[in-house]
């Protein structure tokens, strides 16, 4: 009975097995047919660039790696300036409430308006000093002419300058004093806005209310805002730095991330580091979720590595596709540990090949239905 030989290809919808007629013994053997038995027989998948890249196989370089994987959990906060608790800065009477919680506010829009006699009080003040700022330099201006003139003594004139300069000075505290305060208007009516642009969370009073300085007006969350914040070992914190990949799991999937900050003994009340990261090229969850996170730490190696997903078992062996020329060869391989998501390659590889990653078990399964196919 003729055996037959099988190549796997890949087709425009997909990869198929073909099946070839052995030659007849007592016929000569192409050079070529022997070429193709060969590769048959060493597990080869004859694919061109264009079927690769249809069936959306990866093709990845096999790096150096080591170190080991600690799993962290963590939950997404909002960052440091993405919350604001406005506070008024001084007390008075709440005349009005501008916004209701889950209003969106941009950076200056008033929230609340406020009846302040300290605030008025401010503002005359501010009006006060101006008024003797101009009443100073206008005395000065006279001064300098009388000095033109020989009337009155320079030293007079050098004495109105001084006192001009003081009170332009004093003029400036007082205005700077009434903007801080919210710049009341001369009735000591004053707007209290927020710093920041984001959602209104909550509102503390109400009108006709009373606002003691200081006390919160109302809270804004800015929810574009936001970070991953990891509570991790207190020993950790000296092995990872700013710009460490982190791999993280969230609600709605896996997403990669970088570390943004890494703080010793910062977790409250015990102790704990605080690392911080921000994902990359991805949007986190809303502030609130729960997620957790592996991150590779310790030396790296020589050893080779590649995504665990390149890593697949073909007839209870351990094997990775190498990218050959014509397609892919199966490469038994021996592994070691996983770290996030690559996997040491303790044997089988040199270290300069490149291999098929996402959609690897593509390759996988047609090869197990050409070997189906060719029992047959």
């Amino acid at each position: 009975m003729a055996g037959v030989a099988a190549i796997v290809v890949l087709g425009s919808a997909g990869i198929y097995v073909l099946t070839r007629p052995a030659a007849d013994p007592s016929a000569a053997v192409s050079a070529e047919a022997e070429h193709v038995e060969e590769e048959a027989q060493a597990g080869v998948l004859l694919l061109t660039p264009a079927q690769i890249e249809a069936a959306r196989i990866a093709v990845v370089a096999v790096t150096g790696g080591g170190g080991g994987e600690t799993r962290l959990s963590g939950r997404v906060e909002p960052m440091v300036d993405a919350r604001a608790a406005v506070a008024a800065s001084v007390g008075g009477r709440v005349e009005r409430v501008l916004v209701a919680p889950g209003q969106s506010v941009r950076a200056g829009q008033p929230l609340a308006v406020l009846v302040s006699g300290d605030a008025a009080g401010l503002r005359a003040e501010a009006d006060a000093a101006q008024a003797n700022a101009v009443a100073a330099e206008q005395a000065h201006e006279r001064e300098e002419s009388l000095a033109e003139q020989g009337v009155v003594a320079e030293r007079d004139a050098e004495i109105a300058h001084a006192q001009a300069l003081s009170a332009e000075a004093a003029a400036r505290a007082a205005r700077a004093r009434a903007i801080a305060a919210g710049s009341p208007s001369a009735s000591g009516r004053l707007g209290v806005t927020s710093p920041i642009s984001g959602v209104v969370t909550s509102v503390q009073v109400g009108p006709g209310g009373f606002a003691p300085q200081g006390g919160v007006i109302a809270e804004v969350t800015n929810p574009a805002r936001v970070e991953i914040v990891f509570s991790a070992p207190p020993a950790l914190a000296g092995q990872v730095r700013a710009g460490s990949a982190i791999r993280v799991q969230g609600p709605a999937g896996e997403f990669d991330a970088v570390v943004t900050g890494v703080a010793a003994g910062a977790g409250v009340g015990n102790g704990a580091a605080v690392i911080r990261a921000r994902p990359t090229g991805s949007l986190l969850p809303p502030a609130g979720s729960a997620v957790t996170g592996v991150i590779v730490t310790g030396e790296t190696s020589a050893t080779p590595t590649v995504p665990s997903e390149a890593v697949q078992t073909v007839e209870g062996a351990t094997v990775v596709f190498v990218r050959t020329p014509t397609g892919f060869r199966v490469a038994p391989v021996l592994v070691g540990r996983q770290a996030g998501d690559r996997t040491e390659i303790l044997r089988g590889l040199m270290g300069d090949e490149r291999v098929a990653g996402a959609n690897a078990f593509l390759l996988k399964a047609e090869l197990a239905k050409g070997e189906a196919e060719h029992g047959h």
